[in-house]
Formats: structure tokens, sequence, C-alpha cells
């Protein structure tokens, strides 16, 4: 690999360019956290419809299509592939906007999660060979910051543009008839993606590949690598999966917990956890991956998966604090915002570096393949989960709609220690995963 100051610089371009695809994918993913009440209101639906609305459907076919995209991506074109996910997923957020039934929007849904499955499998192999293992961390940090940004802008678009348009009644648009007036809102986050399309298809070429072989990995030896790294490799899935579990729940059901217990209005909800979310976690996340890469210089072995065991150790305890202090008495809502800060802050310091550590861990003919097994647990996991949960235990367990802030407090303690407990597992068979794909590349 070239190290030119030059070809760094250009590197850092592509990180950048994938980072705000990234943006646009969980801006795409995660408008629906602000829309629960007009949801409920015009589509008359439950909370677990809600959470199945928000997770379940868009992580069908994201986690599913995952792994064939992902076997793709260590063959062919990852420009490409990245260049068809966000068209799709534009056109079916923008689809979003003209469905008149729960059904139509559920499988809406399910077309955005198609498109987006394309984009990180072939991102992380892409941004793997265009940098060195000491700056892989930050690398890797960096384009995981689109997952708090995104997840914050979202929250905060949507908490801008609900003021500014009447949620109640119809609006008529032209060859689609009468819609809600706040499915509008996906038309201003869907189609911002085309003009993404067209800035990587005219900027950024398809690197190299850090590879001795060139001949496709035969999905064979991906089993037989898997298995004689499962240890290692099941522990940081499901770690950072039972993370994202916590994340998810988080950004699905705060607002909701705002307007229900705090008497917040649906945009003050927005606006509060979206300047949170798109400071403290993407602080959380950049750190993460400039910490591992620090800990790697000084000799770390472990460095990468450390990080992650680090964060949500913290995670956990102020998760538990939440939710005793709950359990006893509606937490104030200064004290509410600091520590929910705080939780976003150490449960996002994983992400960068759980990604740099996965690609430590496997042979780079096996990059993506292994990128999308990753994706597809921690989706299925939390994405499908994190959200459903909180919902679920709302309406089963006690059956009271008022009890939110107990359904997220459980669901996010419950993420946040499997998390950690995962994680430190971990540790020794990551070492000894790291040494397994430097002898297999």
């Amino acid at each position: 690999m070239n190290n030119s100051s030059s070809s760094l610089r250009y590197a850092w371009y592509v990180v950048g360019v994938l980072m705000l695809a990234y943006i646009s994918s969980f801006i795409d993913r995660q408008v629906l956290t602000l829309l629960v009440k007009p949801l409920k209101r015009d589509f008359g639906i439950t909370d677990t419809q809600v959470g199945l609305l928000i997770g379940f459907s868009f992580a069908i076919f994201y986690t599913l299509l995952g792994i064939p995209i992902g076997r793709l991506a260590d063959r062919k074109s990852r420009k490409s592939i990245i260049l068809w996910g966000i068209t799709i997923w534009s056109f079916m957020t923008v689809l979003c906007g003209v469905t008149d039934t729960y059904g139509e929007l559920f499988w809406a849904r399910v077309g955005v999660g198609i498109g987006e499955a394309a984009l990180s499998p072939a991102a992380y192999s892409m941004i793997s060979d265009l940098f060195p293992r000491q700056k892989l961390g930050t690398a890797m940090g960096v384009y995981n910051l689109g997952v708090y940004v995104g997840s914050g802008l979202s929250i905060l678009l949507v908490a801008l543009i609900l003021k500014l348009i009447n949620v109640e009644g119809m609006w008529h648009v032209p060859f689609f008839g009468e819609v809600y007036p706040w499915q509008s809102v996906f038309f201003m986050v869907g189609l911002p993606g085309l003009l993404i399309v067209l800035l990587i298809g005219f900027t950024i070429k398809e690197p190299a590949r850090q590879q001795s072989r060139k001949e496709a990995v035969a999905f064979l030896e991906v089993t037989k690598y898997f298995r004689s790294n499962q240890a290692s490799l099941l522990c940081l899935f499901f770690g950072i999966a039972f993370m994202a579990f916590a994340s998810y729940a988080t950004t699905a059901w705060i607002p909701t917990l705002l307007v229900r217990k705090y008497a917040f209005t649906e945009s003050q909800a927005g606006l509060l956890l979206g300047v949170i979310i798109t400071v403290f976690s993407t602080l959380g996340v950049y750190t993460g991956g400039r910490y591992a890469d620090k800990l790697t210089k000084d000799g770390v072995a472990d460095a990468k998966m450390r990080v992650g065991f680090q964060g949500m150790l913290i995670g956990t305890a102020l998760a538990g604090v939440v939710l005793v202090m709950m359990i006893f008495k509606l937490i104030p809502l200064i004290l509410l915002v600091g520590l929910l800060a705080m939780i976003c802050f150490f449960t996002s310091l994983p992400y960068g570096a759980a990604t740099a550590a996965l690609q430590e861990m496997v042979p780079a003919p096996m990059r993506a393949t292994f990128s999308a097994f990753f994706l597809f647990v921690v989706n299925i996991v939390g994405l499908g989960g994190g959200p459903l949960a909180v919902g679920f235990i709302n309406d089963k367990i006690f059956g009271d709609t008022q009890q939110v802030h107990l359904s997220w407090a459980i669901s996010v303690l419950i993420g946040c220690s499997l998390s950690c407990m995962l994680l430190f597992k971990g540790l020794k068979p990551f070492v000894r995963s790291i040494d397994n794909a430097k002898q297999t590349s």
C-alpha cells in the first residue's frame, strides 16, 4: 500500500464520504422514532407493533441479505455494490411516504433494509484496504460516527420538521393521492441519498485489495476459519449485538418516554435526544477508536476488544443505577439527561474499536463476508430486539403504556450486562485470532 501523504489524504476522504453515506442510512433507518404518536393515532397500532416497525421490519432482509452481499463484496466491485444499495434504500424511504396502511409501511421498511444491507460490509472492506493496522481503529471509528451522527440528526430533523407541519388531517400528493402530513418526512430524508450516489460515483475509485491471493475464497474455507475461531468471533458478534440492543432501545423509546413521563412535545423530545446522541455518542465512538489505536501502538495485544469491554462495564453500572432509581421514583429530568449522556458516551466506545477488531481477526480475503456475519448478528439482536423488547415489556408484562420508563431501563440493563460479559470473555481468544488471521492471509 502506498503510504504517501497524498494516499493517506485520499483514504481519509473516502472514509468521510462513506461516513456521509452511513449518516444518510441511519437517518432513513431511525426516522420513525419521533413518529410513534401519529403512527399509533392514524394506523391504530400497539407499542409492540411500533417496535416491530422501527426494528424488526428493517432487520429482516437487512440481516438475511447482508451475508450474500458480503460474499459478493469479497469478489466484486465494492463501489458498485454501495451505489446500488444507496439508490434502493433512498427510493424505498420515499415510498414509505405514500403508504396507506401499517402493512404497506412495514414492507416499505423491509425495502429500506434491503438497500442498507449493501453498505457496511463493502465499506469495512474498502477502509481496511486503505489504512495500516495502527490507524485502522481511528478510521473505523470515524466511519462509525455515521451510526450516531445519523441517529442524532434523524431525530433532530424530524423534530424540526414536526414543528413546521400540522401532524393531523391529510395532504394531497400528485399521482399518489391522500397521505398524512407526517409522511412528508420520508420524502425529505430519502431524496438526498441520491446526491451521495453521484458523489461516490464520480469521486471514489475501487481500492486495490490487500491480499496475496487473488482467487475468491471458497465458502468452505470461511466456514472452517469460523469454526477454528468461533470463541472470539461469537463473543465479539454478540457482545456488540447486545450493546446495539441497548442503544436501539434508547433511540427508539426515549422520545416516547419524555413525552409520556415528562410532558414533552415530540419536537422537544427529539431535539433533546438528538443533541445528546449527536454530541455524546459521536464523541464516544471516536474516542473509542482513538483509544484503541493508542493501546495498539503501546503493544496491548487485545486493545480493540478491551476498549469495548471497558466501555460496557461502565455502561452496565450506569444502567443499573438508572433502573434502581426508576423503580423507586421517576428520575428528575436534569439527572436523567446527565445519566443518559454518560450512557450514550460509554456504550458507544466499543463500536469503532470493535469493527476494527473484526478486520484484524479475519484474513483479508474474508473481511466483507465476516463483516456481513457480524452485521447479521448485531442487527437481528440489536435492531430487531432492542425496540421490540421495550414495547413487549410495556404491553405484555406491565400492561401499561405509562411504565415505559421501567421497560426502557430494564432493556438497557439487559443489553449492557450481556455485552460486558461477552466482550470480557472474548479478550484472550481475540489475541489468538489475530495470529490465526496473519497465518491464513
